[in-house]
């Protein structure tokens, strides 16, 4: 019998650890498989997270490095730089990213890294009990705006993909989901996308994926994923926000 679906050979035989509903079991097996049709498996270097990603080591059978929170980019671009010919992505939340990790993100997309970032925005902090994170909505009810965040008390939930699309230095940023096939579909179109520009040395690429965290926003799976629909993907529209020609790309380099 002919075997049409299985285990990416990127992605290792091992149960996650996630909570049922998480994103981070989609996404895992979508950088898994784009990893795999790229065919780059044997050059590509992850850097897992802090916060619940933490142990993505254990399900990418590919070289991973540890780093420290928020280090990620910091990370990433030291590995790229000393091995130009390998394919490094930093797999990040909003914890890390946005909050501790804010200035080695922000510089390493500024000085047109040719690196990849998966960033997991789930609007909360999700390892450490759901906190308020730089994501989370107006509105938003987390264990610490228990009536809701407020933006005179909290400030506005921090848009990094419309923040980084500004800066001379990023090629291609998208906004993905993973709550249905059809948007799963064009989630891995986008992480592959992202991967396809730095092989191709065209700077700094990012994907940002909504994704889904029934346990730390009290809600059952499929609800999760119509409150990414219908509420969060309303302050975070989905989509391509920057995709530079790789022409275009090409001036800017010369211009350095």
């Amino acid at each position: 019998m002919k075997k049409v679906f299985g285990r990416p050979k990127s992605m290792k035989s091992n149960p996650f650890h996630y909570c049922a509903g998480c994103g981070h079991s989609i996404a895992h097996r979508l950088i898994a498989e784009v990893i795999d049709e790229l065919g780059i498996r044997d050059r590509t270097i992850g850097v897992p997270p802090a916060g619940c990603a933490v142990l993505a080591y254990n399900y990418f059978d590919v070289d991973m490095i540890e780093a420290q929170h928020g280090r990620g980019p910091a990370t990433a671009t030291g590995l790229k730089r000393v091995l130009p010919d390998r394919i490094v992505f930093s797999y990040q939340g909003d914890g890390d990213l946005a909050a501790i990790g804010t200035a080695e993100s922000f510089h390493a997309a500024n000085r047109g890294e040719n690196i990849t970032v998966i960033f997991i925005n789930n609007a909360v902090y999700g390892m450490t009990g759901g906190q308020m994170a730089p994501t989370s909505i107006l509105g938003q009810k987390t264990t610490t705006s228990p009536v809701g965040r407020n933006n005179i008390l909290d400030g506005y939930p921090i848009k990094i993909s419309e923040i980084f699309a500004i800066l001379p230095g990023t090629t291609y940023i998208e906004r993905c989901t993973v709550t249905s096939p059809a948007s799963i579909v064009k989630t891995k179109k986008a992480i592959r996308k992202a991967f396809q520009y730095q092989i191709d040395g065209q700077g700094f690429s990012l994907v940002e994926i909504l994704s889904p965290c029934p346990t730390n926003w009290k809600m059952s799976p499929p609800e999760a994923c119509r409150w990414i629909e219908q509420t969060m993907s309303k302050e975070f529209p989905l989509g391509a926000i920057k995709d530079l020609p790789a022409e275009e790309m090409k001036k800017q380099q010369k211009g350095k």
